[in-house]
């Protein structure tokens, strides 16, 4: 078997895929490179509805699944033609795909991306539907990159959170003579993003710029954190199915300036975050951000302003750029499933015993 493997993850945000090619003959892996598919407006639109309970609709679903497909076969194609590596090279495909539903305590989950498709245009072997097995066994089925995290970016002697921020943000919590643990804190950019959108037709607020132009409403932002969410124990996961505009709406006091309520929800993100880690992970010392959110300078700020004297920083300083570390970790997940190694995540995702994640979808 082969040590090429290629990562597949779009997420919360709904703003795209990334793919990776990841040398797995080494250690740490190596990612040869990158590419970044963007969603269109009209996909992004339709995969918002479907993500939105009670407006479910099946050819929707199955007609965003064989677009979500295609994007994904473009993503792989050019990150294969950077890399230099053809796809006869490449052992495996690992394909998160795009979850529009996801109902733990109802125990099923639902991604969305054709990986029968998705094998069919590459060529490749794909490994897709990682979450089911974990739920059928009792756990989460979410976050399932601590387990990758713990791997490459995890010290010896020192105590790190890895914290992702896509549409929803998670933490991984890395502490020397401790099992990997992870869950979700809450809402990364999925608010935020749904916000700007509203107000001022943007994807995203780059930067956080406009919600620098705001001020935060300290009583919004108690109302916000007593969502009981944030004060469940691990393990947990959530995702638009919670936190959403209609989450929101009704919190919010009337007359509210828009970017005061930006603001807010910027600092709700990084608030929720840094609760997680003094609640679960004191022992933090290093905390390093992906995803995303870890783009965002004035979030990126906040974040070290409530981390209590703790070192912050990106994934990059560790080998491995923000953008890049979901799909890497899809890749790696597909190298397990190849080997048919059980993964433990009782700790992360509560899951009753070890498990080999993920399904086949020959080429």
């Amino acid at each position: 078997m082969g040590s090429l493997f290629v990562g597949l993850m779009s997420g919360t945000s709904l703003d795209g895929a990334d793919a990776v090619v990841v040398d797995f003959s080494g250690s740490p892996p190596r990612v040869l490179a990158s590419a970044e598919a963007p969603f269109n407006p009209a996909l992004r639109a339709r995969l918002a509805r479907l993500c939105r309970p009670g407006s479910d609709g099946l050819d929707e679903a199955g007609a965003c699944n064989a677009e979500l497909a295609d994007i994904y076969s473009n993503a792989v194609h050019e990150a294969l033609a950077r890399a230099g590596v053809a796809p006869s090279q490449v052992a495996a495909i690992g394909c998160h795909g795009q979850t529009v539903r996801h109902r733990p305590e109802q125990g099923f989950t639902l991604q969305l991306g054709d990986p029968a498709r998705l094998a069919e245009h590459t060529g490749i072997d794909v490994v897709a539907d990682f979450r089911r097995r974990d739920m059928a066994a009792g756990g989460q089925g979410a976050p399932l990159v601590p387990a990758f995290h713990d791997v490459v970016f995890r010290h010896e002697g020192i105590a790190r959170a890895v914290v992702n921020i896509g549409g929803i943000s998670n933490i991984s919590r890395l502490a020397p003579g401790r099992d990997v643990s992870g869950f979700d804190c809450g809402p990364g950019n999925v608010l935020m993003d749904a916000w700007v959108s509203g107000h001022r037709g943007l994807a995203f607020d780059a930067d956080g710029r406009w919600a620098a132009s705001g001020n935060v409403n300290a009583a919004l932002l108690e109302r916000l954190l007593a969502e009981p969410y944030f004060a469940m124990p691990p393990p947990k996961s959530t995702g638009r199915e919670l936190f959403n505009l209609d989450w929101l709406k009704p919190l919010l006091a009337q007359g509210a300036a828009a970017e005061d309520v930006q603001a807010t929800l910027l600092e709700l993100t990084a608030r929720s975050i840094a609760d997680a880690i003094d609640r679960h992970a004191p022992e933090t010392r290093e905390i390093y951000l992906c995803g995303g959110g870890a783009r965002n300078g004035r979030l990126r700020a906040r974040i070290g302003e409530l981390a209590g004297g703790r070192m912050v920083s990106l994934t990059d300083a560790l080998g491995v750029p923000t953008g890049q570390v979901e799909p890497a970790a899809f890749a790696w997940l597909a190298l397990k499933f190849t080997r048919r190694e059980a993964l433990d995540l009782g700790a992360i995702t509560g899951a009753r015993h070890p498990c080999v994640l993920g399904a086949l979808y020959p080429a």
